[in-house]
């Protein structure tokens, strides 16, 4: 693993243009939404593709234009891996053009080298694992993405659970060696086991134990708070004790998952909460609209609009 004074010495570098180029981007943004009267969000949610078709069409450039028209500055795309790379940069192109911020894709999925899990310690998933660490930093690169999400797969019942911890904390060291010297991130997303039975992570406090025991820059959590409501509930004082932890969000409602406001989670609160912390990151979108067509995406829109009135 690379020094850590020479990887903050080169992020740093990284944050001053990257801060610089956001600025101008958000001060130009800010021009667009006053001139069209749109209101902006005090965070950065990130809708996903497909989630207004039916106000902006099915092409992907119109999609964005929408996404920024309503007044969001980020997008999210878990499957920017299997694209054509010239979706990718005609993607990040218009992206930078619109002054949005690029969300997580999915880096790996845990279980992608046969039937083999991530915390076995297998030689060969391992070696798949990081080869899929460098091909998505070729991607990152091209989209202007930071974070990547990574799924730690099932769970092996025939090993004890401190093995599997101790397999997964190596395995992810030798991931963070990958991402490290590029300022990338790859964020751990614990599952709900109603949903997603038998996997190894699916809590926030094993998560926050990983990442303390990899002790990267490199390696975070992503809280989906749609999960976590059905695992463990008590979404806000756990989210503040991994807070030095996470470093990406996902939300949906429960039951259902769908937008804010549908389901039992007071999402105005949280939110409040997440920017009152000095959050700056990115609050992805992962979930379906409640209702369909034209209405079930205004429905949305006006949810976050709602939730973000703070």
């Amino acid at each position: 693993m690379i020094d850590r004074r020479t990887f903050l010495a080169s992020g740093l570098a990284g944050v001053a243009a990257t801060m610089k180029f956001a600025s101008s981007a958000r001060a130009q943004e800010a021009g667009a939404r006053a001139a069209s009267g749109r209101k902006g969000f005090k965070l950065k949610y990130a809708p996903h593709f497909g989630m207004f078709k039916h106000h902006a069409g099915e092409d992907l450039i119109d999609q964005l234009k929408f996404m920024a028209d309503e007044g969001f500055t980020a997008m999210e795309d878990n499957t920017m891996t299997r694209r054509p790379k010239d979706v990718w940069e005609k993607v990040a192109r218009e992206m930078t053009r619109l002054g949005m911020t690029m969300g997580v894709f999915v880096a790996n999925f845990g279980t992608a080298f046969g039937k083999k899990s991530f915390v076995t310690g297998d030689a060969d998933l391992r070696e798949n694992f990081l080869a899929d660490c460098r091909n998505s930093v070729e991607v990152a690169k091209r989209v202007n993405a930071k974070w990547m999400t990574v799924v730690l797969g099932d769970l092996e019942p025939r090993l004890a659970m401190g093995f599997q911890t101790a397999n997964a904390v190596e395995q992810l060291r030798r991931g963070a060696e990958v991402f490290e010297p590029h300022g990338l991130v790859m964020v751990l997303e614990p599952l709900n086991p109603r949903d997603h039975p038998g996997m190894f992570l699916t809590g926030i406090p094993q998560a926050y134990e990983i990442c303390r025991a990899v002790n990267s820059p490199a390696c975070k959590i992503l809280d989906d708070l749609y999960h976590q409501q059905i695992t463990e509930g008590n979404l806000i004082p756990n989210m503040d004790r991994a807070w030095s932890e996470i470093a990406y969000f996902q939300i949906g409602d429960n039951p259902g998952r769908k937008e804010p406001t549908t389901g039992e989670i007071n999402y105005r609160n949280v939110f409040r909460h997440i920017h009152s912390r000095g959050f700056e990151g990115i609050v992805g979108m992962e979930h379906g609209n409640a209702k369909p067509g034209k209405e079930g995406e205004r429905a949305v829109i006006d949810a976050y609009r709602a939730c973000d009135d703070f």
